[in-house]
Parts: structure tokens; sequence; C-alpha cells
């Protein structure tokens, strides 16, 4: 039996304890997706307490703890930390075989030197322990990123952002990079409340009056080349309902017109201007060598009440079932057809996509660029053991495994970064387990120059940051 979360936790061979020891554990991260706050990083944000570096705006972790009938006075309400810390170790103990409970200790362990199991018996403890060292030195963002062995971080930022703190880090002494992330959610989202109001934030921030659509678009690619003179080299689209309809430019024109004014605007016509707008970022995408990630098949907010007194983000959100293949097919046709599309990142919530997105990368390849169109990491509802490796397997499977650019923390928290190990460790174990089995040479300089390519070389090609 091996002991708990010991040195060989998830490594399941010699082969794949090699492999981890002497090429993945000490490489670089790129961390090309998160949610961590440039000013936060910036200003080296330290923690009173443990809970508000582990369970503020975690909601991962608050799901379960409701699951665990937990009051939400505990979770998001007024509670002190102190109690809130331990109502999540109530909960941890019920969330075995969930990978919060593996990154809770894995975060234990890395940060604060803690082995013991965190329950109820000995959360007093670790209650003590951890904010006595969150109030030493080395436990700021920028130390914990530096920890971490983090080079790139690429945050996730609205098109009107000024970007402040992302300048006055470039000017500081911090090396490690920290990039925008262009997410346009807002200004494609057009039947959405808020989007008249959110086209004059805009229309402020780029300096162009926006009253027709192809000011507009001006506005946007105004936006996007202030982004990439700010260092940043990748967007995010959240497209829930993955969408392709065709249409004029004239058409295009009438349905922002409309959707500027306030006025109703259909799905169909919604479905247009997304098709229409999405196309012409690719077309600027492609020539500033941009990645371009679609997270596709959320569904988001599905809890009215709580939505209306908690607001988003929250832990209310599950697994969409759209289909995607024909309007995703499509929608890269379309930008290929005028070669403009530019790198690629697929990303769905439901597993049930995983061989549809591993077989449409390759239809789009360039022959140019190696997995210039890639098939993103394990996401959200996903980002466990068995949804990482049927990810992973689904790739191998049906394309190049060895070109796959990994992982990202996806994360708001400062602590998240044992994940990669977590991933990592299961990369080692699936292509240590097809050399034990015959299925791949020993060959521990193809197979270690391949895990080491998909924990950070593939990625940093990749980018070019």
């Amino acid at each position: 039996m091996k002991a708990f979360m010991g040195d060989d936790f998830l490594l399941d061979s010699k082969t794949a304890v090699k492999l981890y020891r002497e090429y993945a554990e000490n490489m670089p991260i790129i961390d090309y997706h998160c949610h961590l706050s440039p000013k936060e990083i910036y200003e080296n944000k330290t923690f009173a307490t443990i809970t508000e570096a582990w369970l503020y705006g975690d909601h991962y972790k608050w799901r379960i703890m409701r699951a665990n009938g937990i009051e939400e006075r505990c979770i998001t309400g007024n509670a002190s930390d102190e109690e809130k810390f331990f109502a999540w170790a109530k909960t941890v103990p019920m969330a075995i075989g969930n990978p919060l409970y593996s990154w809770t200790h894995l975060e234990l362990q890395r940060w604060f030197g803690i082995y013991d199991v965190l329950n109820e018996k000995t959360a007093a403890a670790i209650w003590k322990k951890t904010n006595e060292l969150l109030q030493g030195d080395g436990f700021g963002a920028r130390d914990l990123i530096l920890k971490s062995n983090v080079k790139v971080i690429c945050t996730t930022d609205d098109p009107a952002d000024a970007l402040t703190y992302h300048e006055l880090l470039k000017e500081s002494d911090f090396p490690v990079q920290v990039l925008p992330g262009f997410r346009p959610d807002k200004g494609l989202d057009i039947s959405r409340p808020g989007f008249a109001d959110w086209v004059r934030s805009l229309e402020s921030a780029s300096g162009i009056a926006v009253t027709t659509y192809q000011s507009y678009l001006d506005a946007l690619e105004s936006r996007v080349r202030f982004f990439h003179n700010a260092g940043g080299r990748v967007s995010d689209h959240a497209l829930d309902q993955m969408v392709y309809a065709e249409t004029t430019e004239e058409e295009a024109a009438r349905i922002f017109a409309a959707g500027l004014s306030g006025e109703h605007v259909s799905f169909e016509d919604e479905k247009k201007f997304k098709t229409r707008t999405l196309q012409y970022l690719c077309g600027l995408y492609a020539e500033l060598d941009w990645a371009m990630q679609f997270h596709i098949n959320a569904l988001r907010n599905t809890n009215t009440n709580k939505f209306s007194s908690l607001g988003p983000d929250t832990g209310y959100d599950s697994i969409n079932d759209e289909r995607i293949a024909k309007p995703l097919a499509r929608l890269l046709d379309s930008a290929e057809k005028k070669r403009q599309l530019p790198k690629t990142i697929l990303y769905s919530l439901n597993p049930n996509d995983n061989y549809i997105i591993a077989s449409m990368i390759n239809s789009f390849q360039d022959g140019k660029t190696p997995g210039k169109i890639q098939f993103g990491t394990a996401w959200w509802f996903n980002d466990t053991k068995d949804g990482m490796l049927q990810q992973m397997k689904a790739l191998s499977n049906m394309g190049l495994f060895s070109r796959f650019i990994g992982m990202l923390t996806d994360s708001r928290s400062f602590l998240s970064y044992p994940r990669h190990e977590y991933f990592r460790r299961l990369v080692c174990t699936l292509i240590g387990g097809w050399a034990e089995q015959g299925e791949a040479p020993y060959d521990m300089e193809l197979l270690g120059k391949i895990v080491e390519g998909i924990c950070y070389r593939n990625a940093e090609e990749y980018f070019r940051f």
C-alpha cells in the first residue's frame, strides 16, 4: 500500500517515477490562461488567513460545501474566516475521490509543509500553522509565483481595461512576464442586458466614436492592437453555445444598431452578429500571430434564485450539451478560406465532445506550425484525474499528444500552482504506462523529450511570448 499523497502519488510505475523526477518535476510553468489579478501581483498581495487565500472566490470549493450541507453564511456569507475554514475542514473528508481533496493536501504539503490530513480534528492546528506562515516572509502573491517556477502568466482582461497594472509590472523588477489576455465576451453577447453600456466603455477606451458597426470593429481592432503593444498574445472567448450563421455586412450593421439602441435581438440575429464579429477578430489574431482560445459548452447561472442573490461565478454552473461539430467546423473553415485562421486552442466543458475536437483539430493544421490547432487541456468540471486522462487519450488516439501545449490553472488563487504538478504526474503515468506495456519503446531520451515538451517547451515554442 502506498503512503497517502506520498512521493509517488499518481505515479503507478517505475518508468512514470523516472519520467517525473528527471524530466517533469522541475520544468518551468507557462500559465497561459488564468484569472489572477494583475493588481494583486503588482502589489504582492498578502493574505490575512488561509481562508482568504483558499476560499475567497473559489466556487469549486463552494459547490461541494453546499453539497455537504454547509449553510451559505459559512461559504459566501458573513461568518468569520475561522468559521469558514472549519466548515471547509468538515467538508474535506467527504470529498475523497474529488480532485479538490488531492489539491487541498498538495497545497498544504507544498506551501506549508503540512502532511497531516485535513479534517475536524486537525483543523485547529492547521489553521494556526498556516496563518502563522502566511504572516511571515515568502507568502505574497509574487513570492508564490516565483516559488512555483512560473515564467509567464496570461490574465483575463476586458478589452476596455486600461492595463495599468500590466504596464506597472512591465516597468518593475518582477522577472515573471504578466501579460494581458483579450476577453471580448461582453462585446459578442449582443442580446444580453448591458451591451450598450459596454460599447460606451469600449468607445471611451479606444477613443473612437462608436455609431456604426464598422466603427465598432475599428474600436475592437484598436484595443486588440493596444493589448498587443502591452505584450498580449492570446485571446479568449466563452462560447457557451457554439454558433455559426453567415450574414452580410449590411445585415450585421442592422443587428448592431438594434442592440446598441436596446432593441430586442433574436437568437438568429445574435448568431449572425457573433459569427461576423468572430470572423473579423480571427483575421486580426492571425495577422498578429495570436493564439485564439474557445471555451465551449458551459451552462452558466442555472439557479435563478441564487444568481439573483449571489451573482455570477458563485458555483451554479454546469455542463452544457449543445452540438458543436458543424458550427465550429464552419467557423474555422470560413477563416481558413481567407487564410485568416490563427493559432487556435479549443476546449469543451462536455467530455462527450472530446473526440469531436480531437478529430477536428487535424482538419485545420497548416503543415508549418507544429500543433497550430490545439485540443486544450481538460477544463473546469473535467479538471480531474479521469477527465485529464480522457482528454489526453483522445488527443493521443486522434493526433499528436507529443505536440500538446499542456496545463493551465484557470484559477483565481495564487496557491493553485500545484495543479501543474498533479497534471504532470498524470502525463508521466500515461506515457510511462505505454512504455511498461511495450506500446512505446523504453527510450528515455525520446520519452523525456516528449514529457518536457508537454510540461513547458511546446507552450514556449507555440506562444513565443
